[in-house]
Parts: C-alpha cells; sequence; structure tokens
C-alpha cells in the first residue's frame, strides 16, 4: 500500500514539476512517510522511475493496442496506433515515465524501457507489412520517430494545438511528406 502512493506521489512529483522535483524528500512530504521511510522501499529515484516504468507502461501499451484492434483496416491500425499515443501525453503515466533522464538509469533497466519500447514498436509492423511496406520493421521504427517527434512538440506546448500536432502525425504516418 506505501508503495503504490509513493509511487502515485512520483507520478504526480514528475507529472509537475519534472525530474528535479523527483526527491525522496518530496516523495515523503507526499505521502506522510519519514524520508528514511520512503529509502525502504526504494534506494534511488532511478528505481522509482524504473519501477514506474516497469507499472505503468504495460498499461499504456495495453490502450494502444486495444485502440488498434478496433480498428477494421490496416491504415485505421495505423491512425489508432498514433493517435493513442499522442493522446495519452497528459496522462500523467505517461508523463512520469518520460520526465526523467535515462541516463540516470542503470542499463539494465534501460534495456527493459527499450524492450518495452520494442514491443510497442511490433504492435503496428503487421499493419504496416499489410499496406505493402517491404521492411515493415523499419517503417514502425521510423513511425515511431514521428509518433516521438508529435509526443516532444506536444510536451513542449507548442503553438499547435495537440490535435493539429495528431492531425499532422496521422497524416506523415499514412501520407508520408506529401501530406
Amino acid at each position: 500500500m506505501q508503495r503504490a502512493a509513493l509511487l502515485d506521489a512520483a507520478r504526480s512529483l514528475l507529472s509537475e514539476g519534472g525530474t528535479e522535483a523527483l526527491t525522496f524528500p518530496a516523495l515523503a512530504q507526499r505521502t506522510g512517510l519519514a524520508r528514511s521511510s520512503v529509502y525502504e522501499y526504494f534506494r534511488s529515484r532511478a528505481a522509482v522511475v524504473e519501477e514506474l516504468c516497469a507499472v505503468d507502461f504495460p498499461v499504456w501499451a495495453a490502450e494502444v493496442e486495444s485502440a488498434m484492434r478496433a480498428a477494421v483496416t490496416p491504415e485505421g491500425q495505423v491512425e489508432a496506433y498514433v493517435r493513442t499515443q499522442l493522446a495519452l501525453v497528459g496522462d500523467r503515466r505517461h508523463r512520469a515515465v518520460v520526465a526523467i533522464s535515462a541516463g540516470e538509469l542503470d542499463a539494465g533497466a534501460r534495456e527493459r524501457i527499450r524492450a518495452a519500447h520494442g514491443g510497442l514498436i511490433s504492435m503496428v509492423v503487421e499493419a504496416l507489412g499489410e499496406l505493402g511496406h517491404a521492411q515493415p520493421r523499419l517503417a514502425a521504427m521510423l513511425l515511431q520517430g514521428v509518433v516521438d517527434a508529435g509526443v516532444r512538440r506536444t510536451e513542449l506546448g507548442a503553438a499547435e494545438d495537440p490535435e493539429e500536432i495528431a492531425e499532422a502525425a496521422v497524416s506523415m504516418a499514412l501520407n508520408g511528406v506529401r501530406g
């Protein structure tokens, strides 16, 4: 129960203030625990983030997968893949996962996160193959680059509305640079 409260507090702190906000004193204050108690659950900020990724990423990926399953055409699946990820930008689970630098994580944690992202990318490979891509895995990785750029643009509070960013990303995914 305390662990869940600490993770929830970490999500809030990362979402509200980014990496700098995630400190053990702040976690202790948010949860009403003593600072020393926080160390009983997590040895470092990186351990907190690693657990957030382990807990939250599967939930996020399941939302993407569910949206893709609801689409009936390969084009619709690609659109759902892009739109769902961009819609999740405002979700504090997502914001918490991307708020902290991977540089704070050890190599094993970074590899587990990369593998989780690889699972996300693999969701769209079949749809891209059905659309005729000769190298659907490569196309999926490049498509994820478009999604990641849309995520960054949205998180920056760009001049464009998030829906405009999503429209542009879907258009690029389905039509390339021709628009």
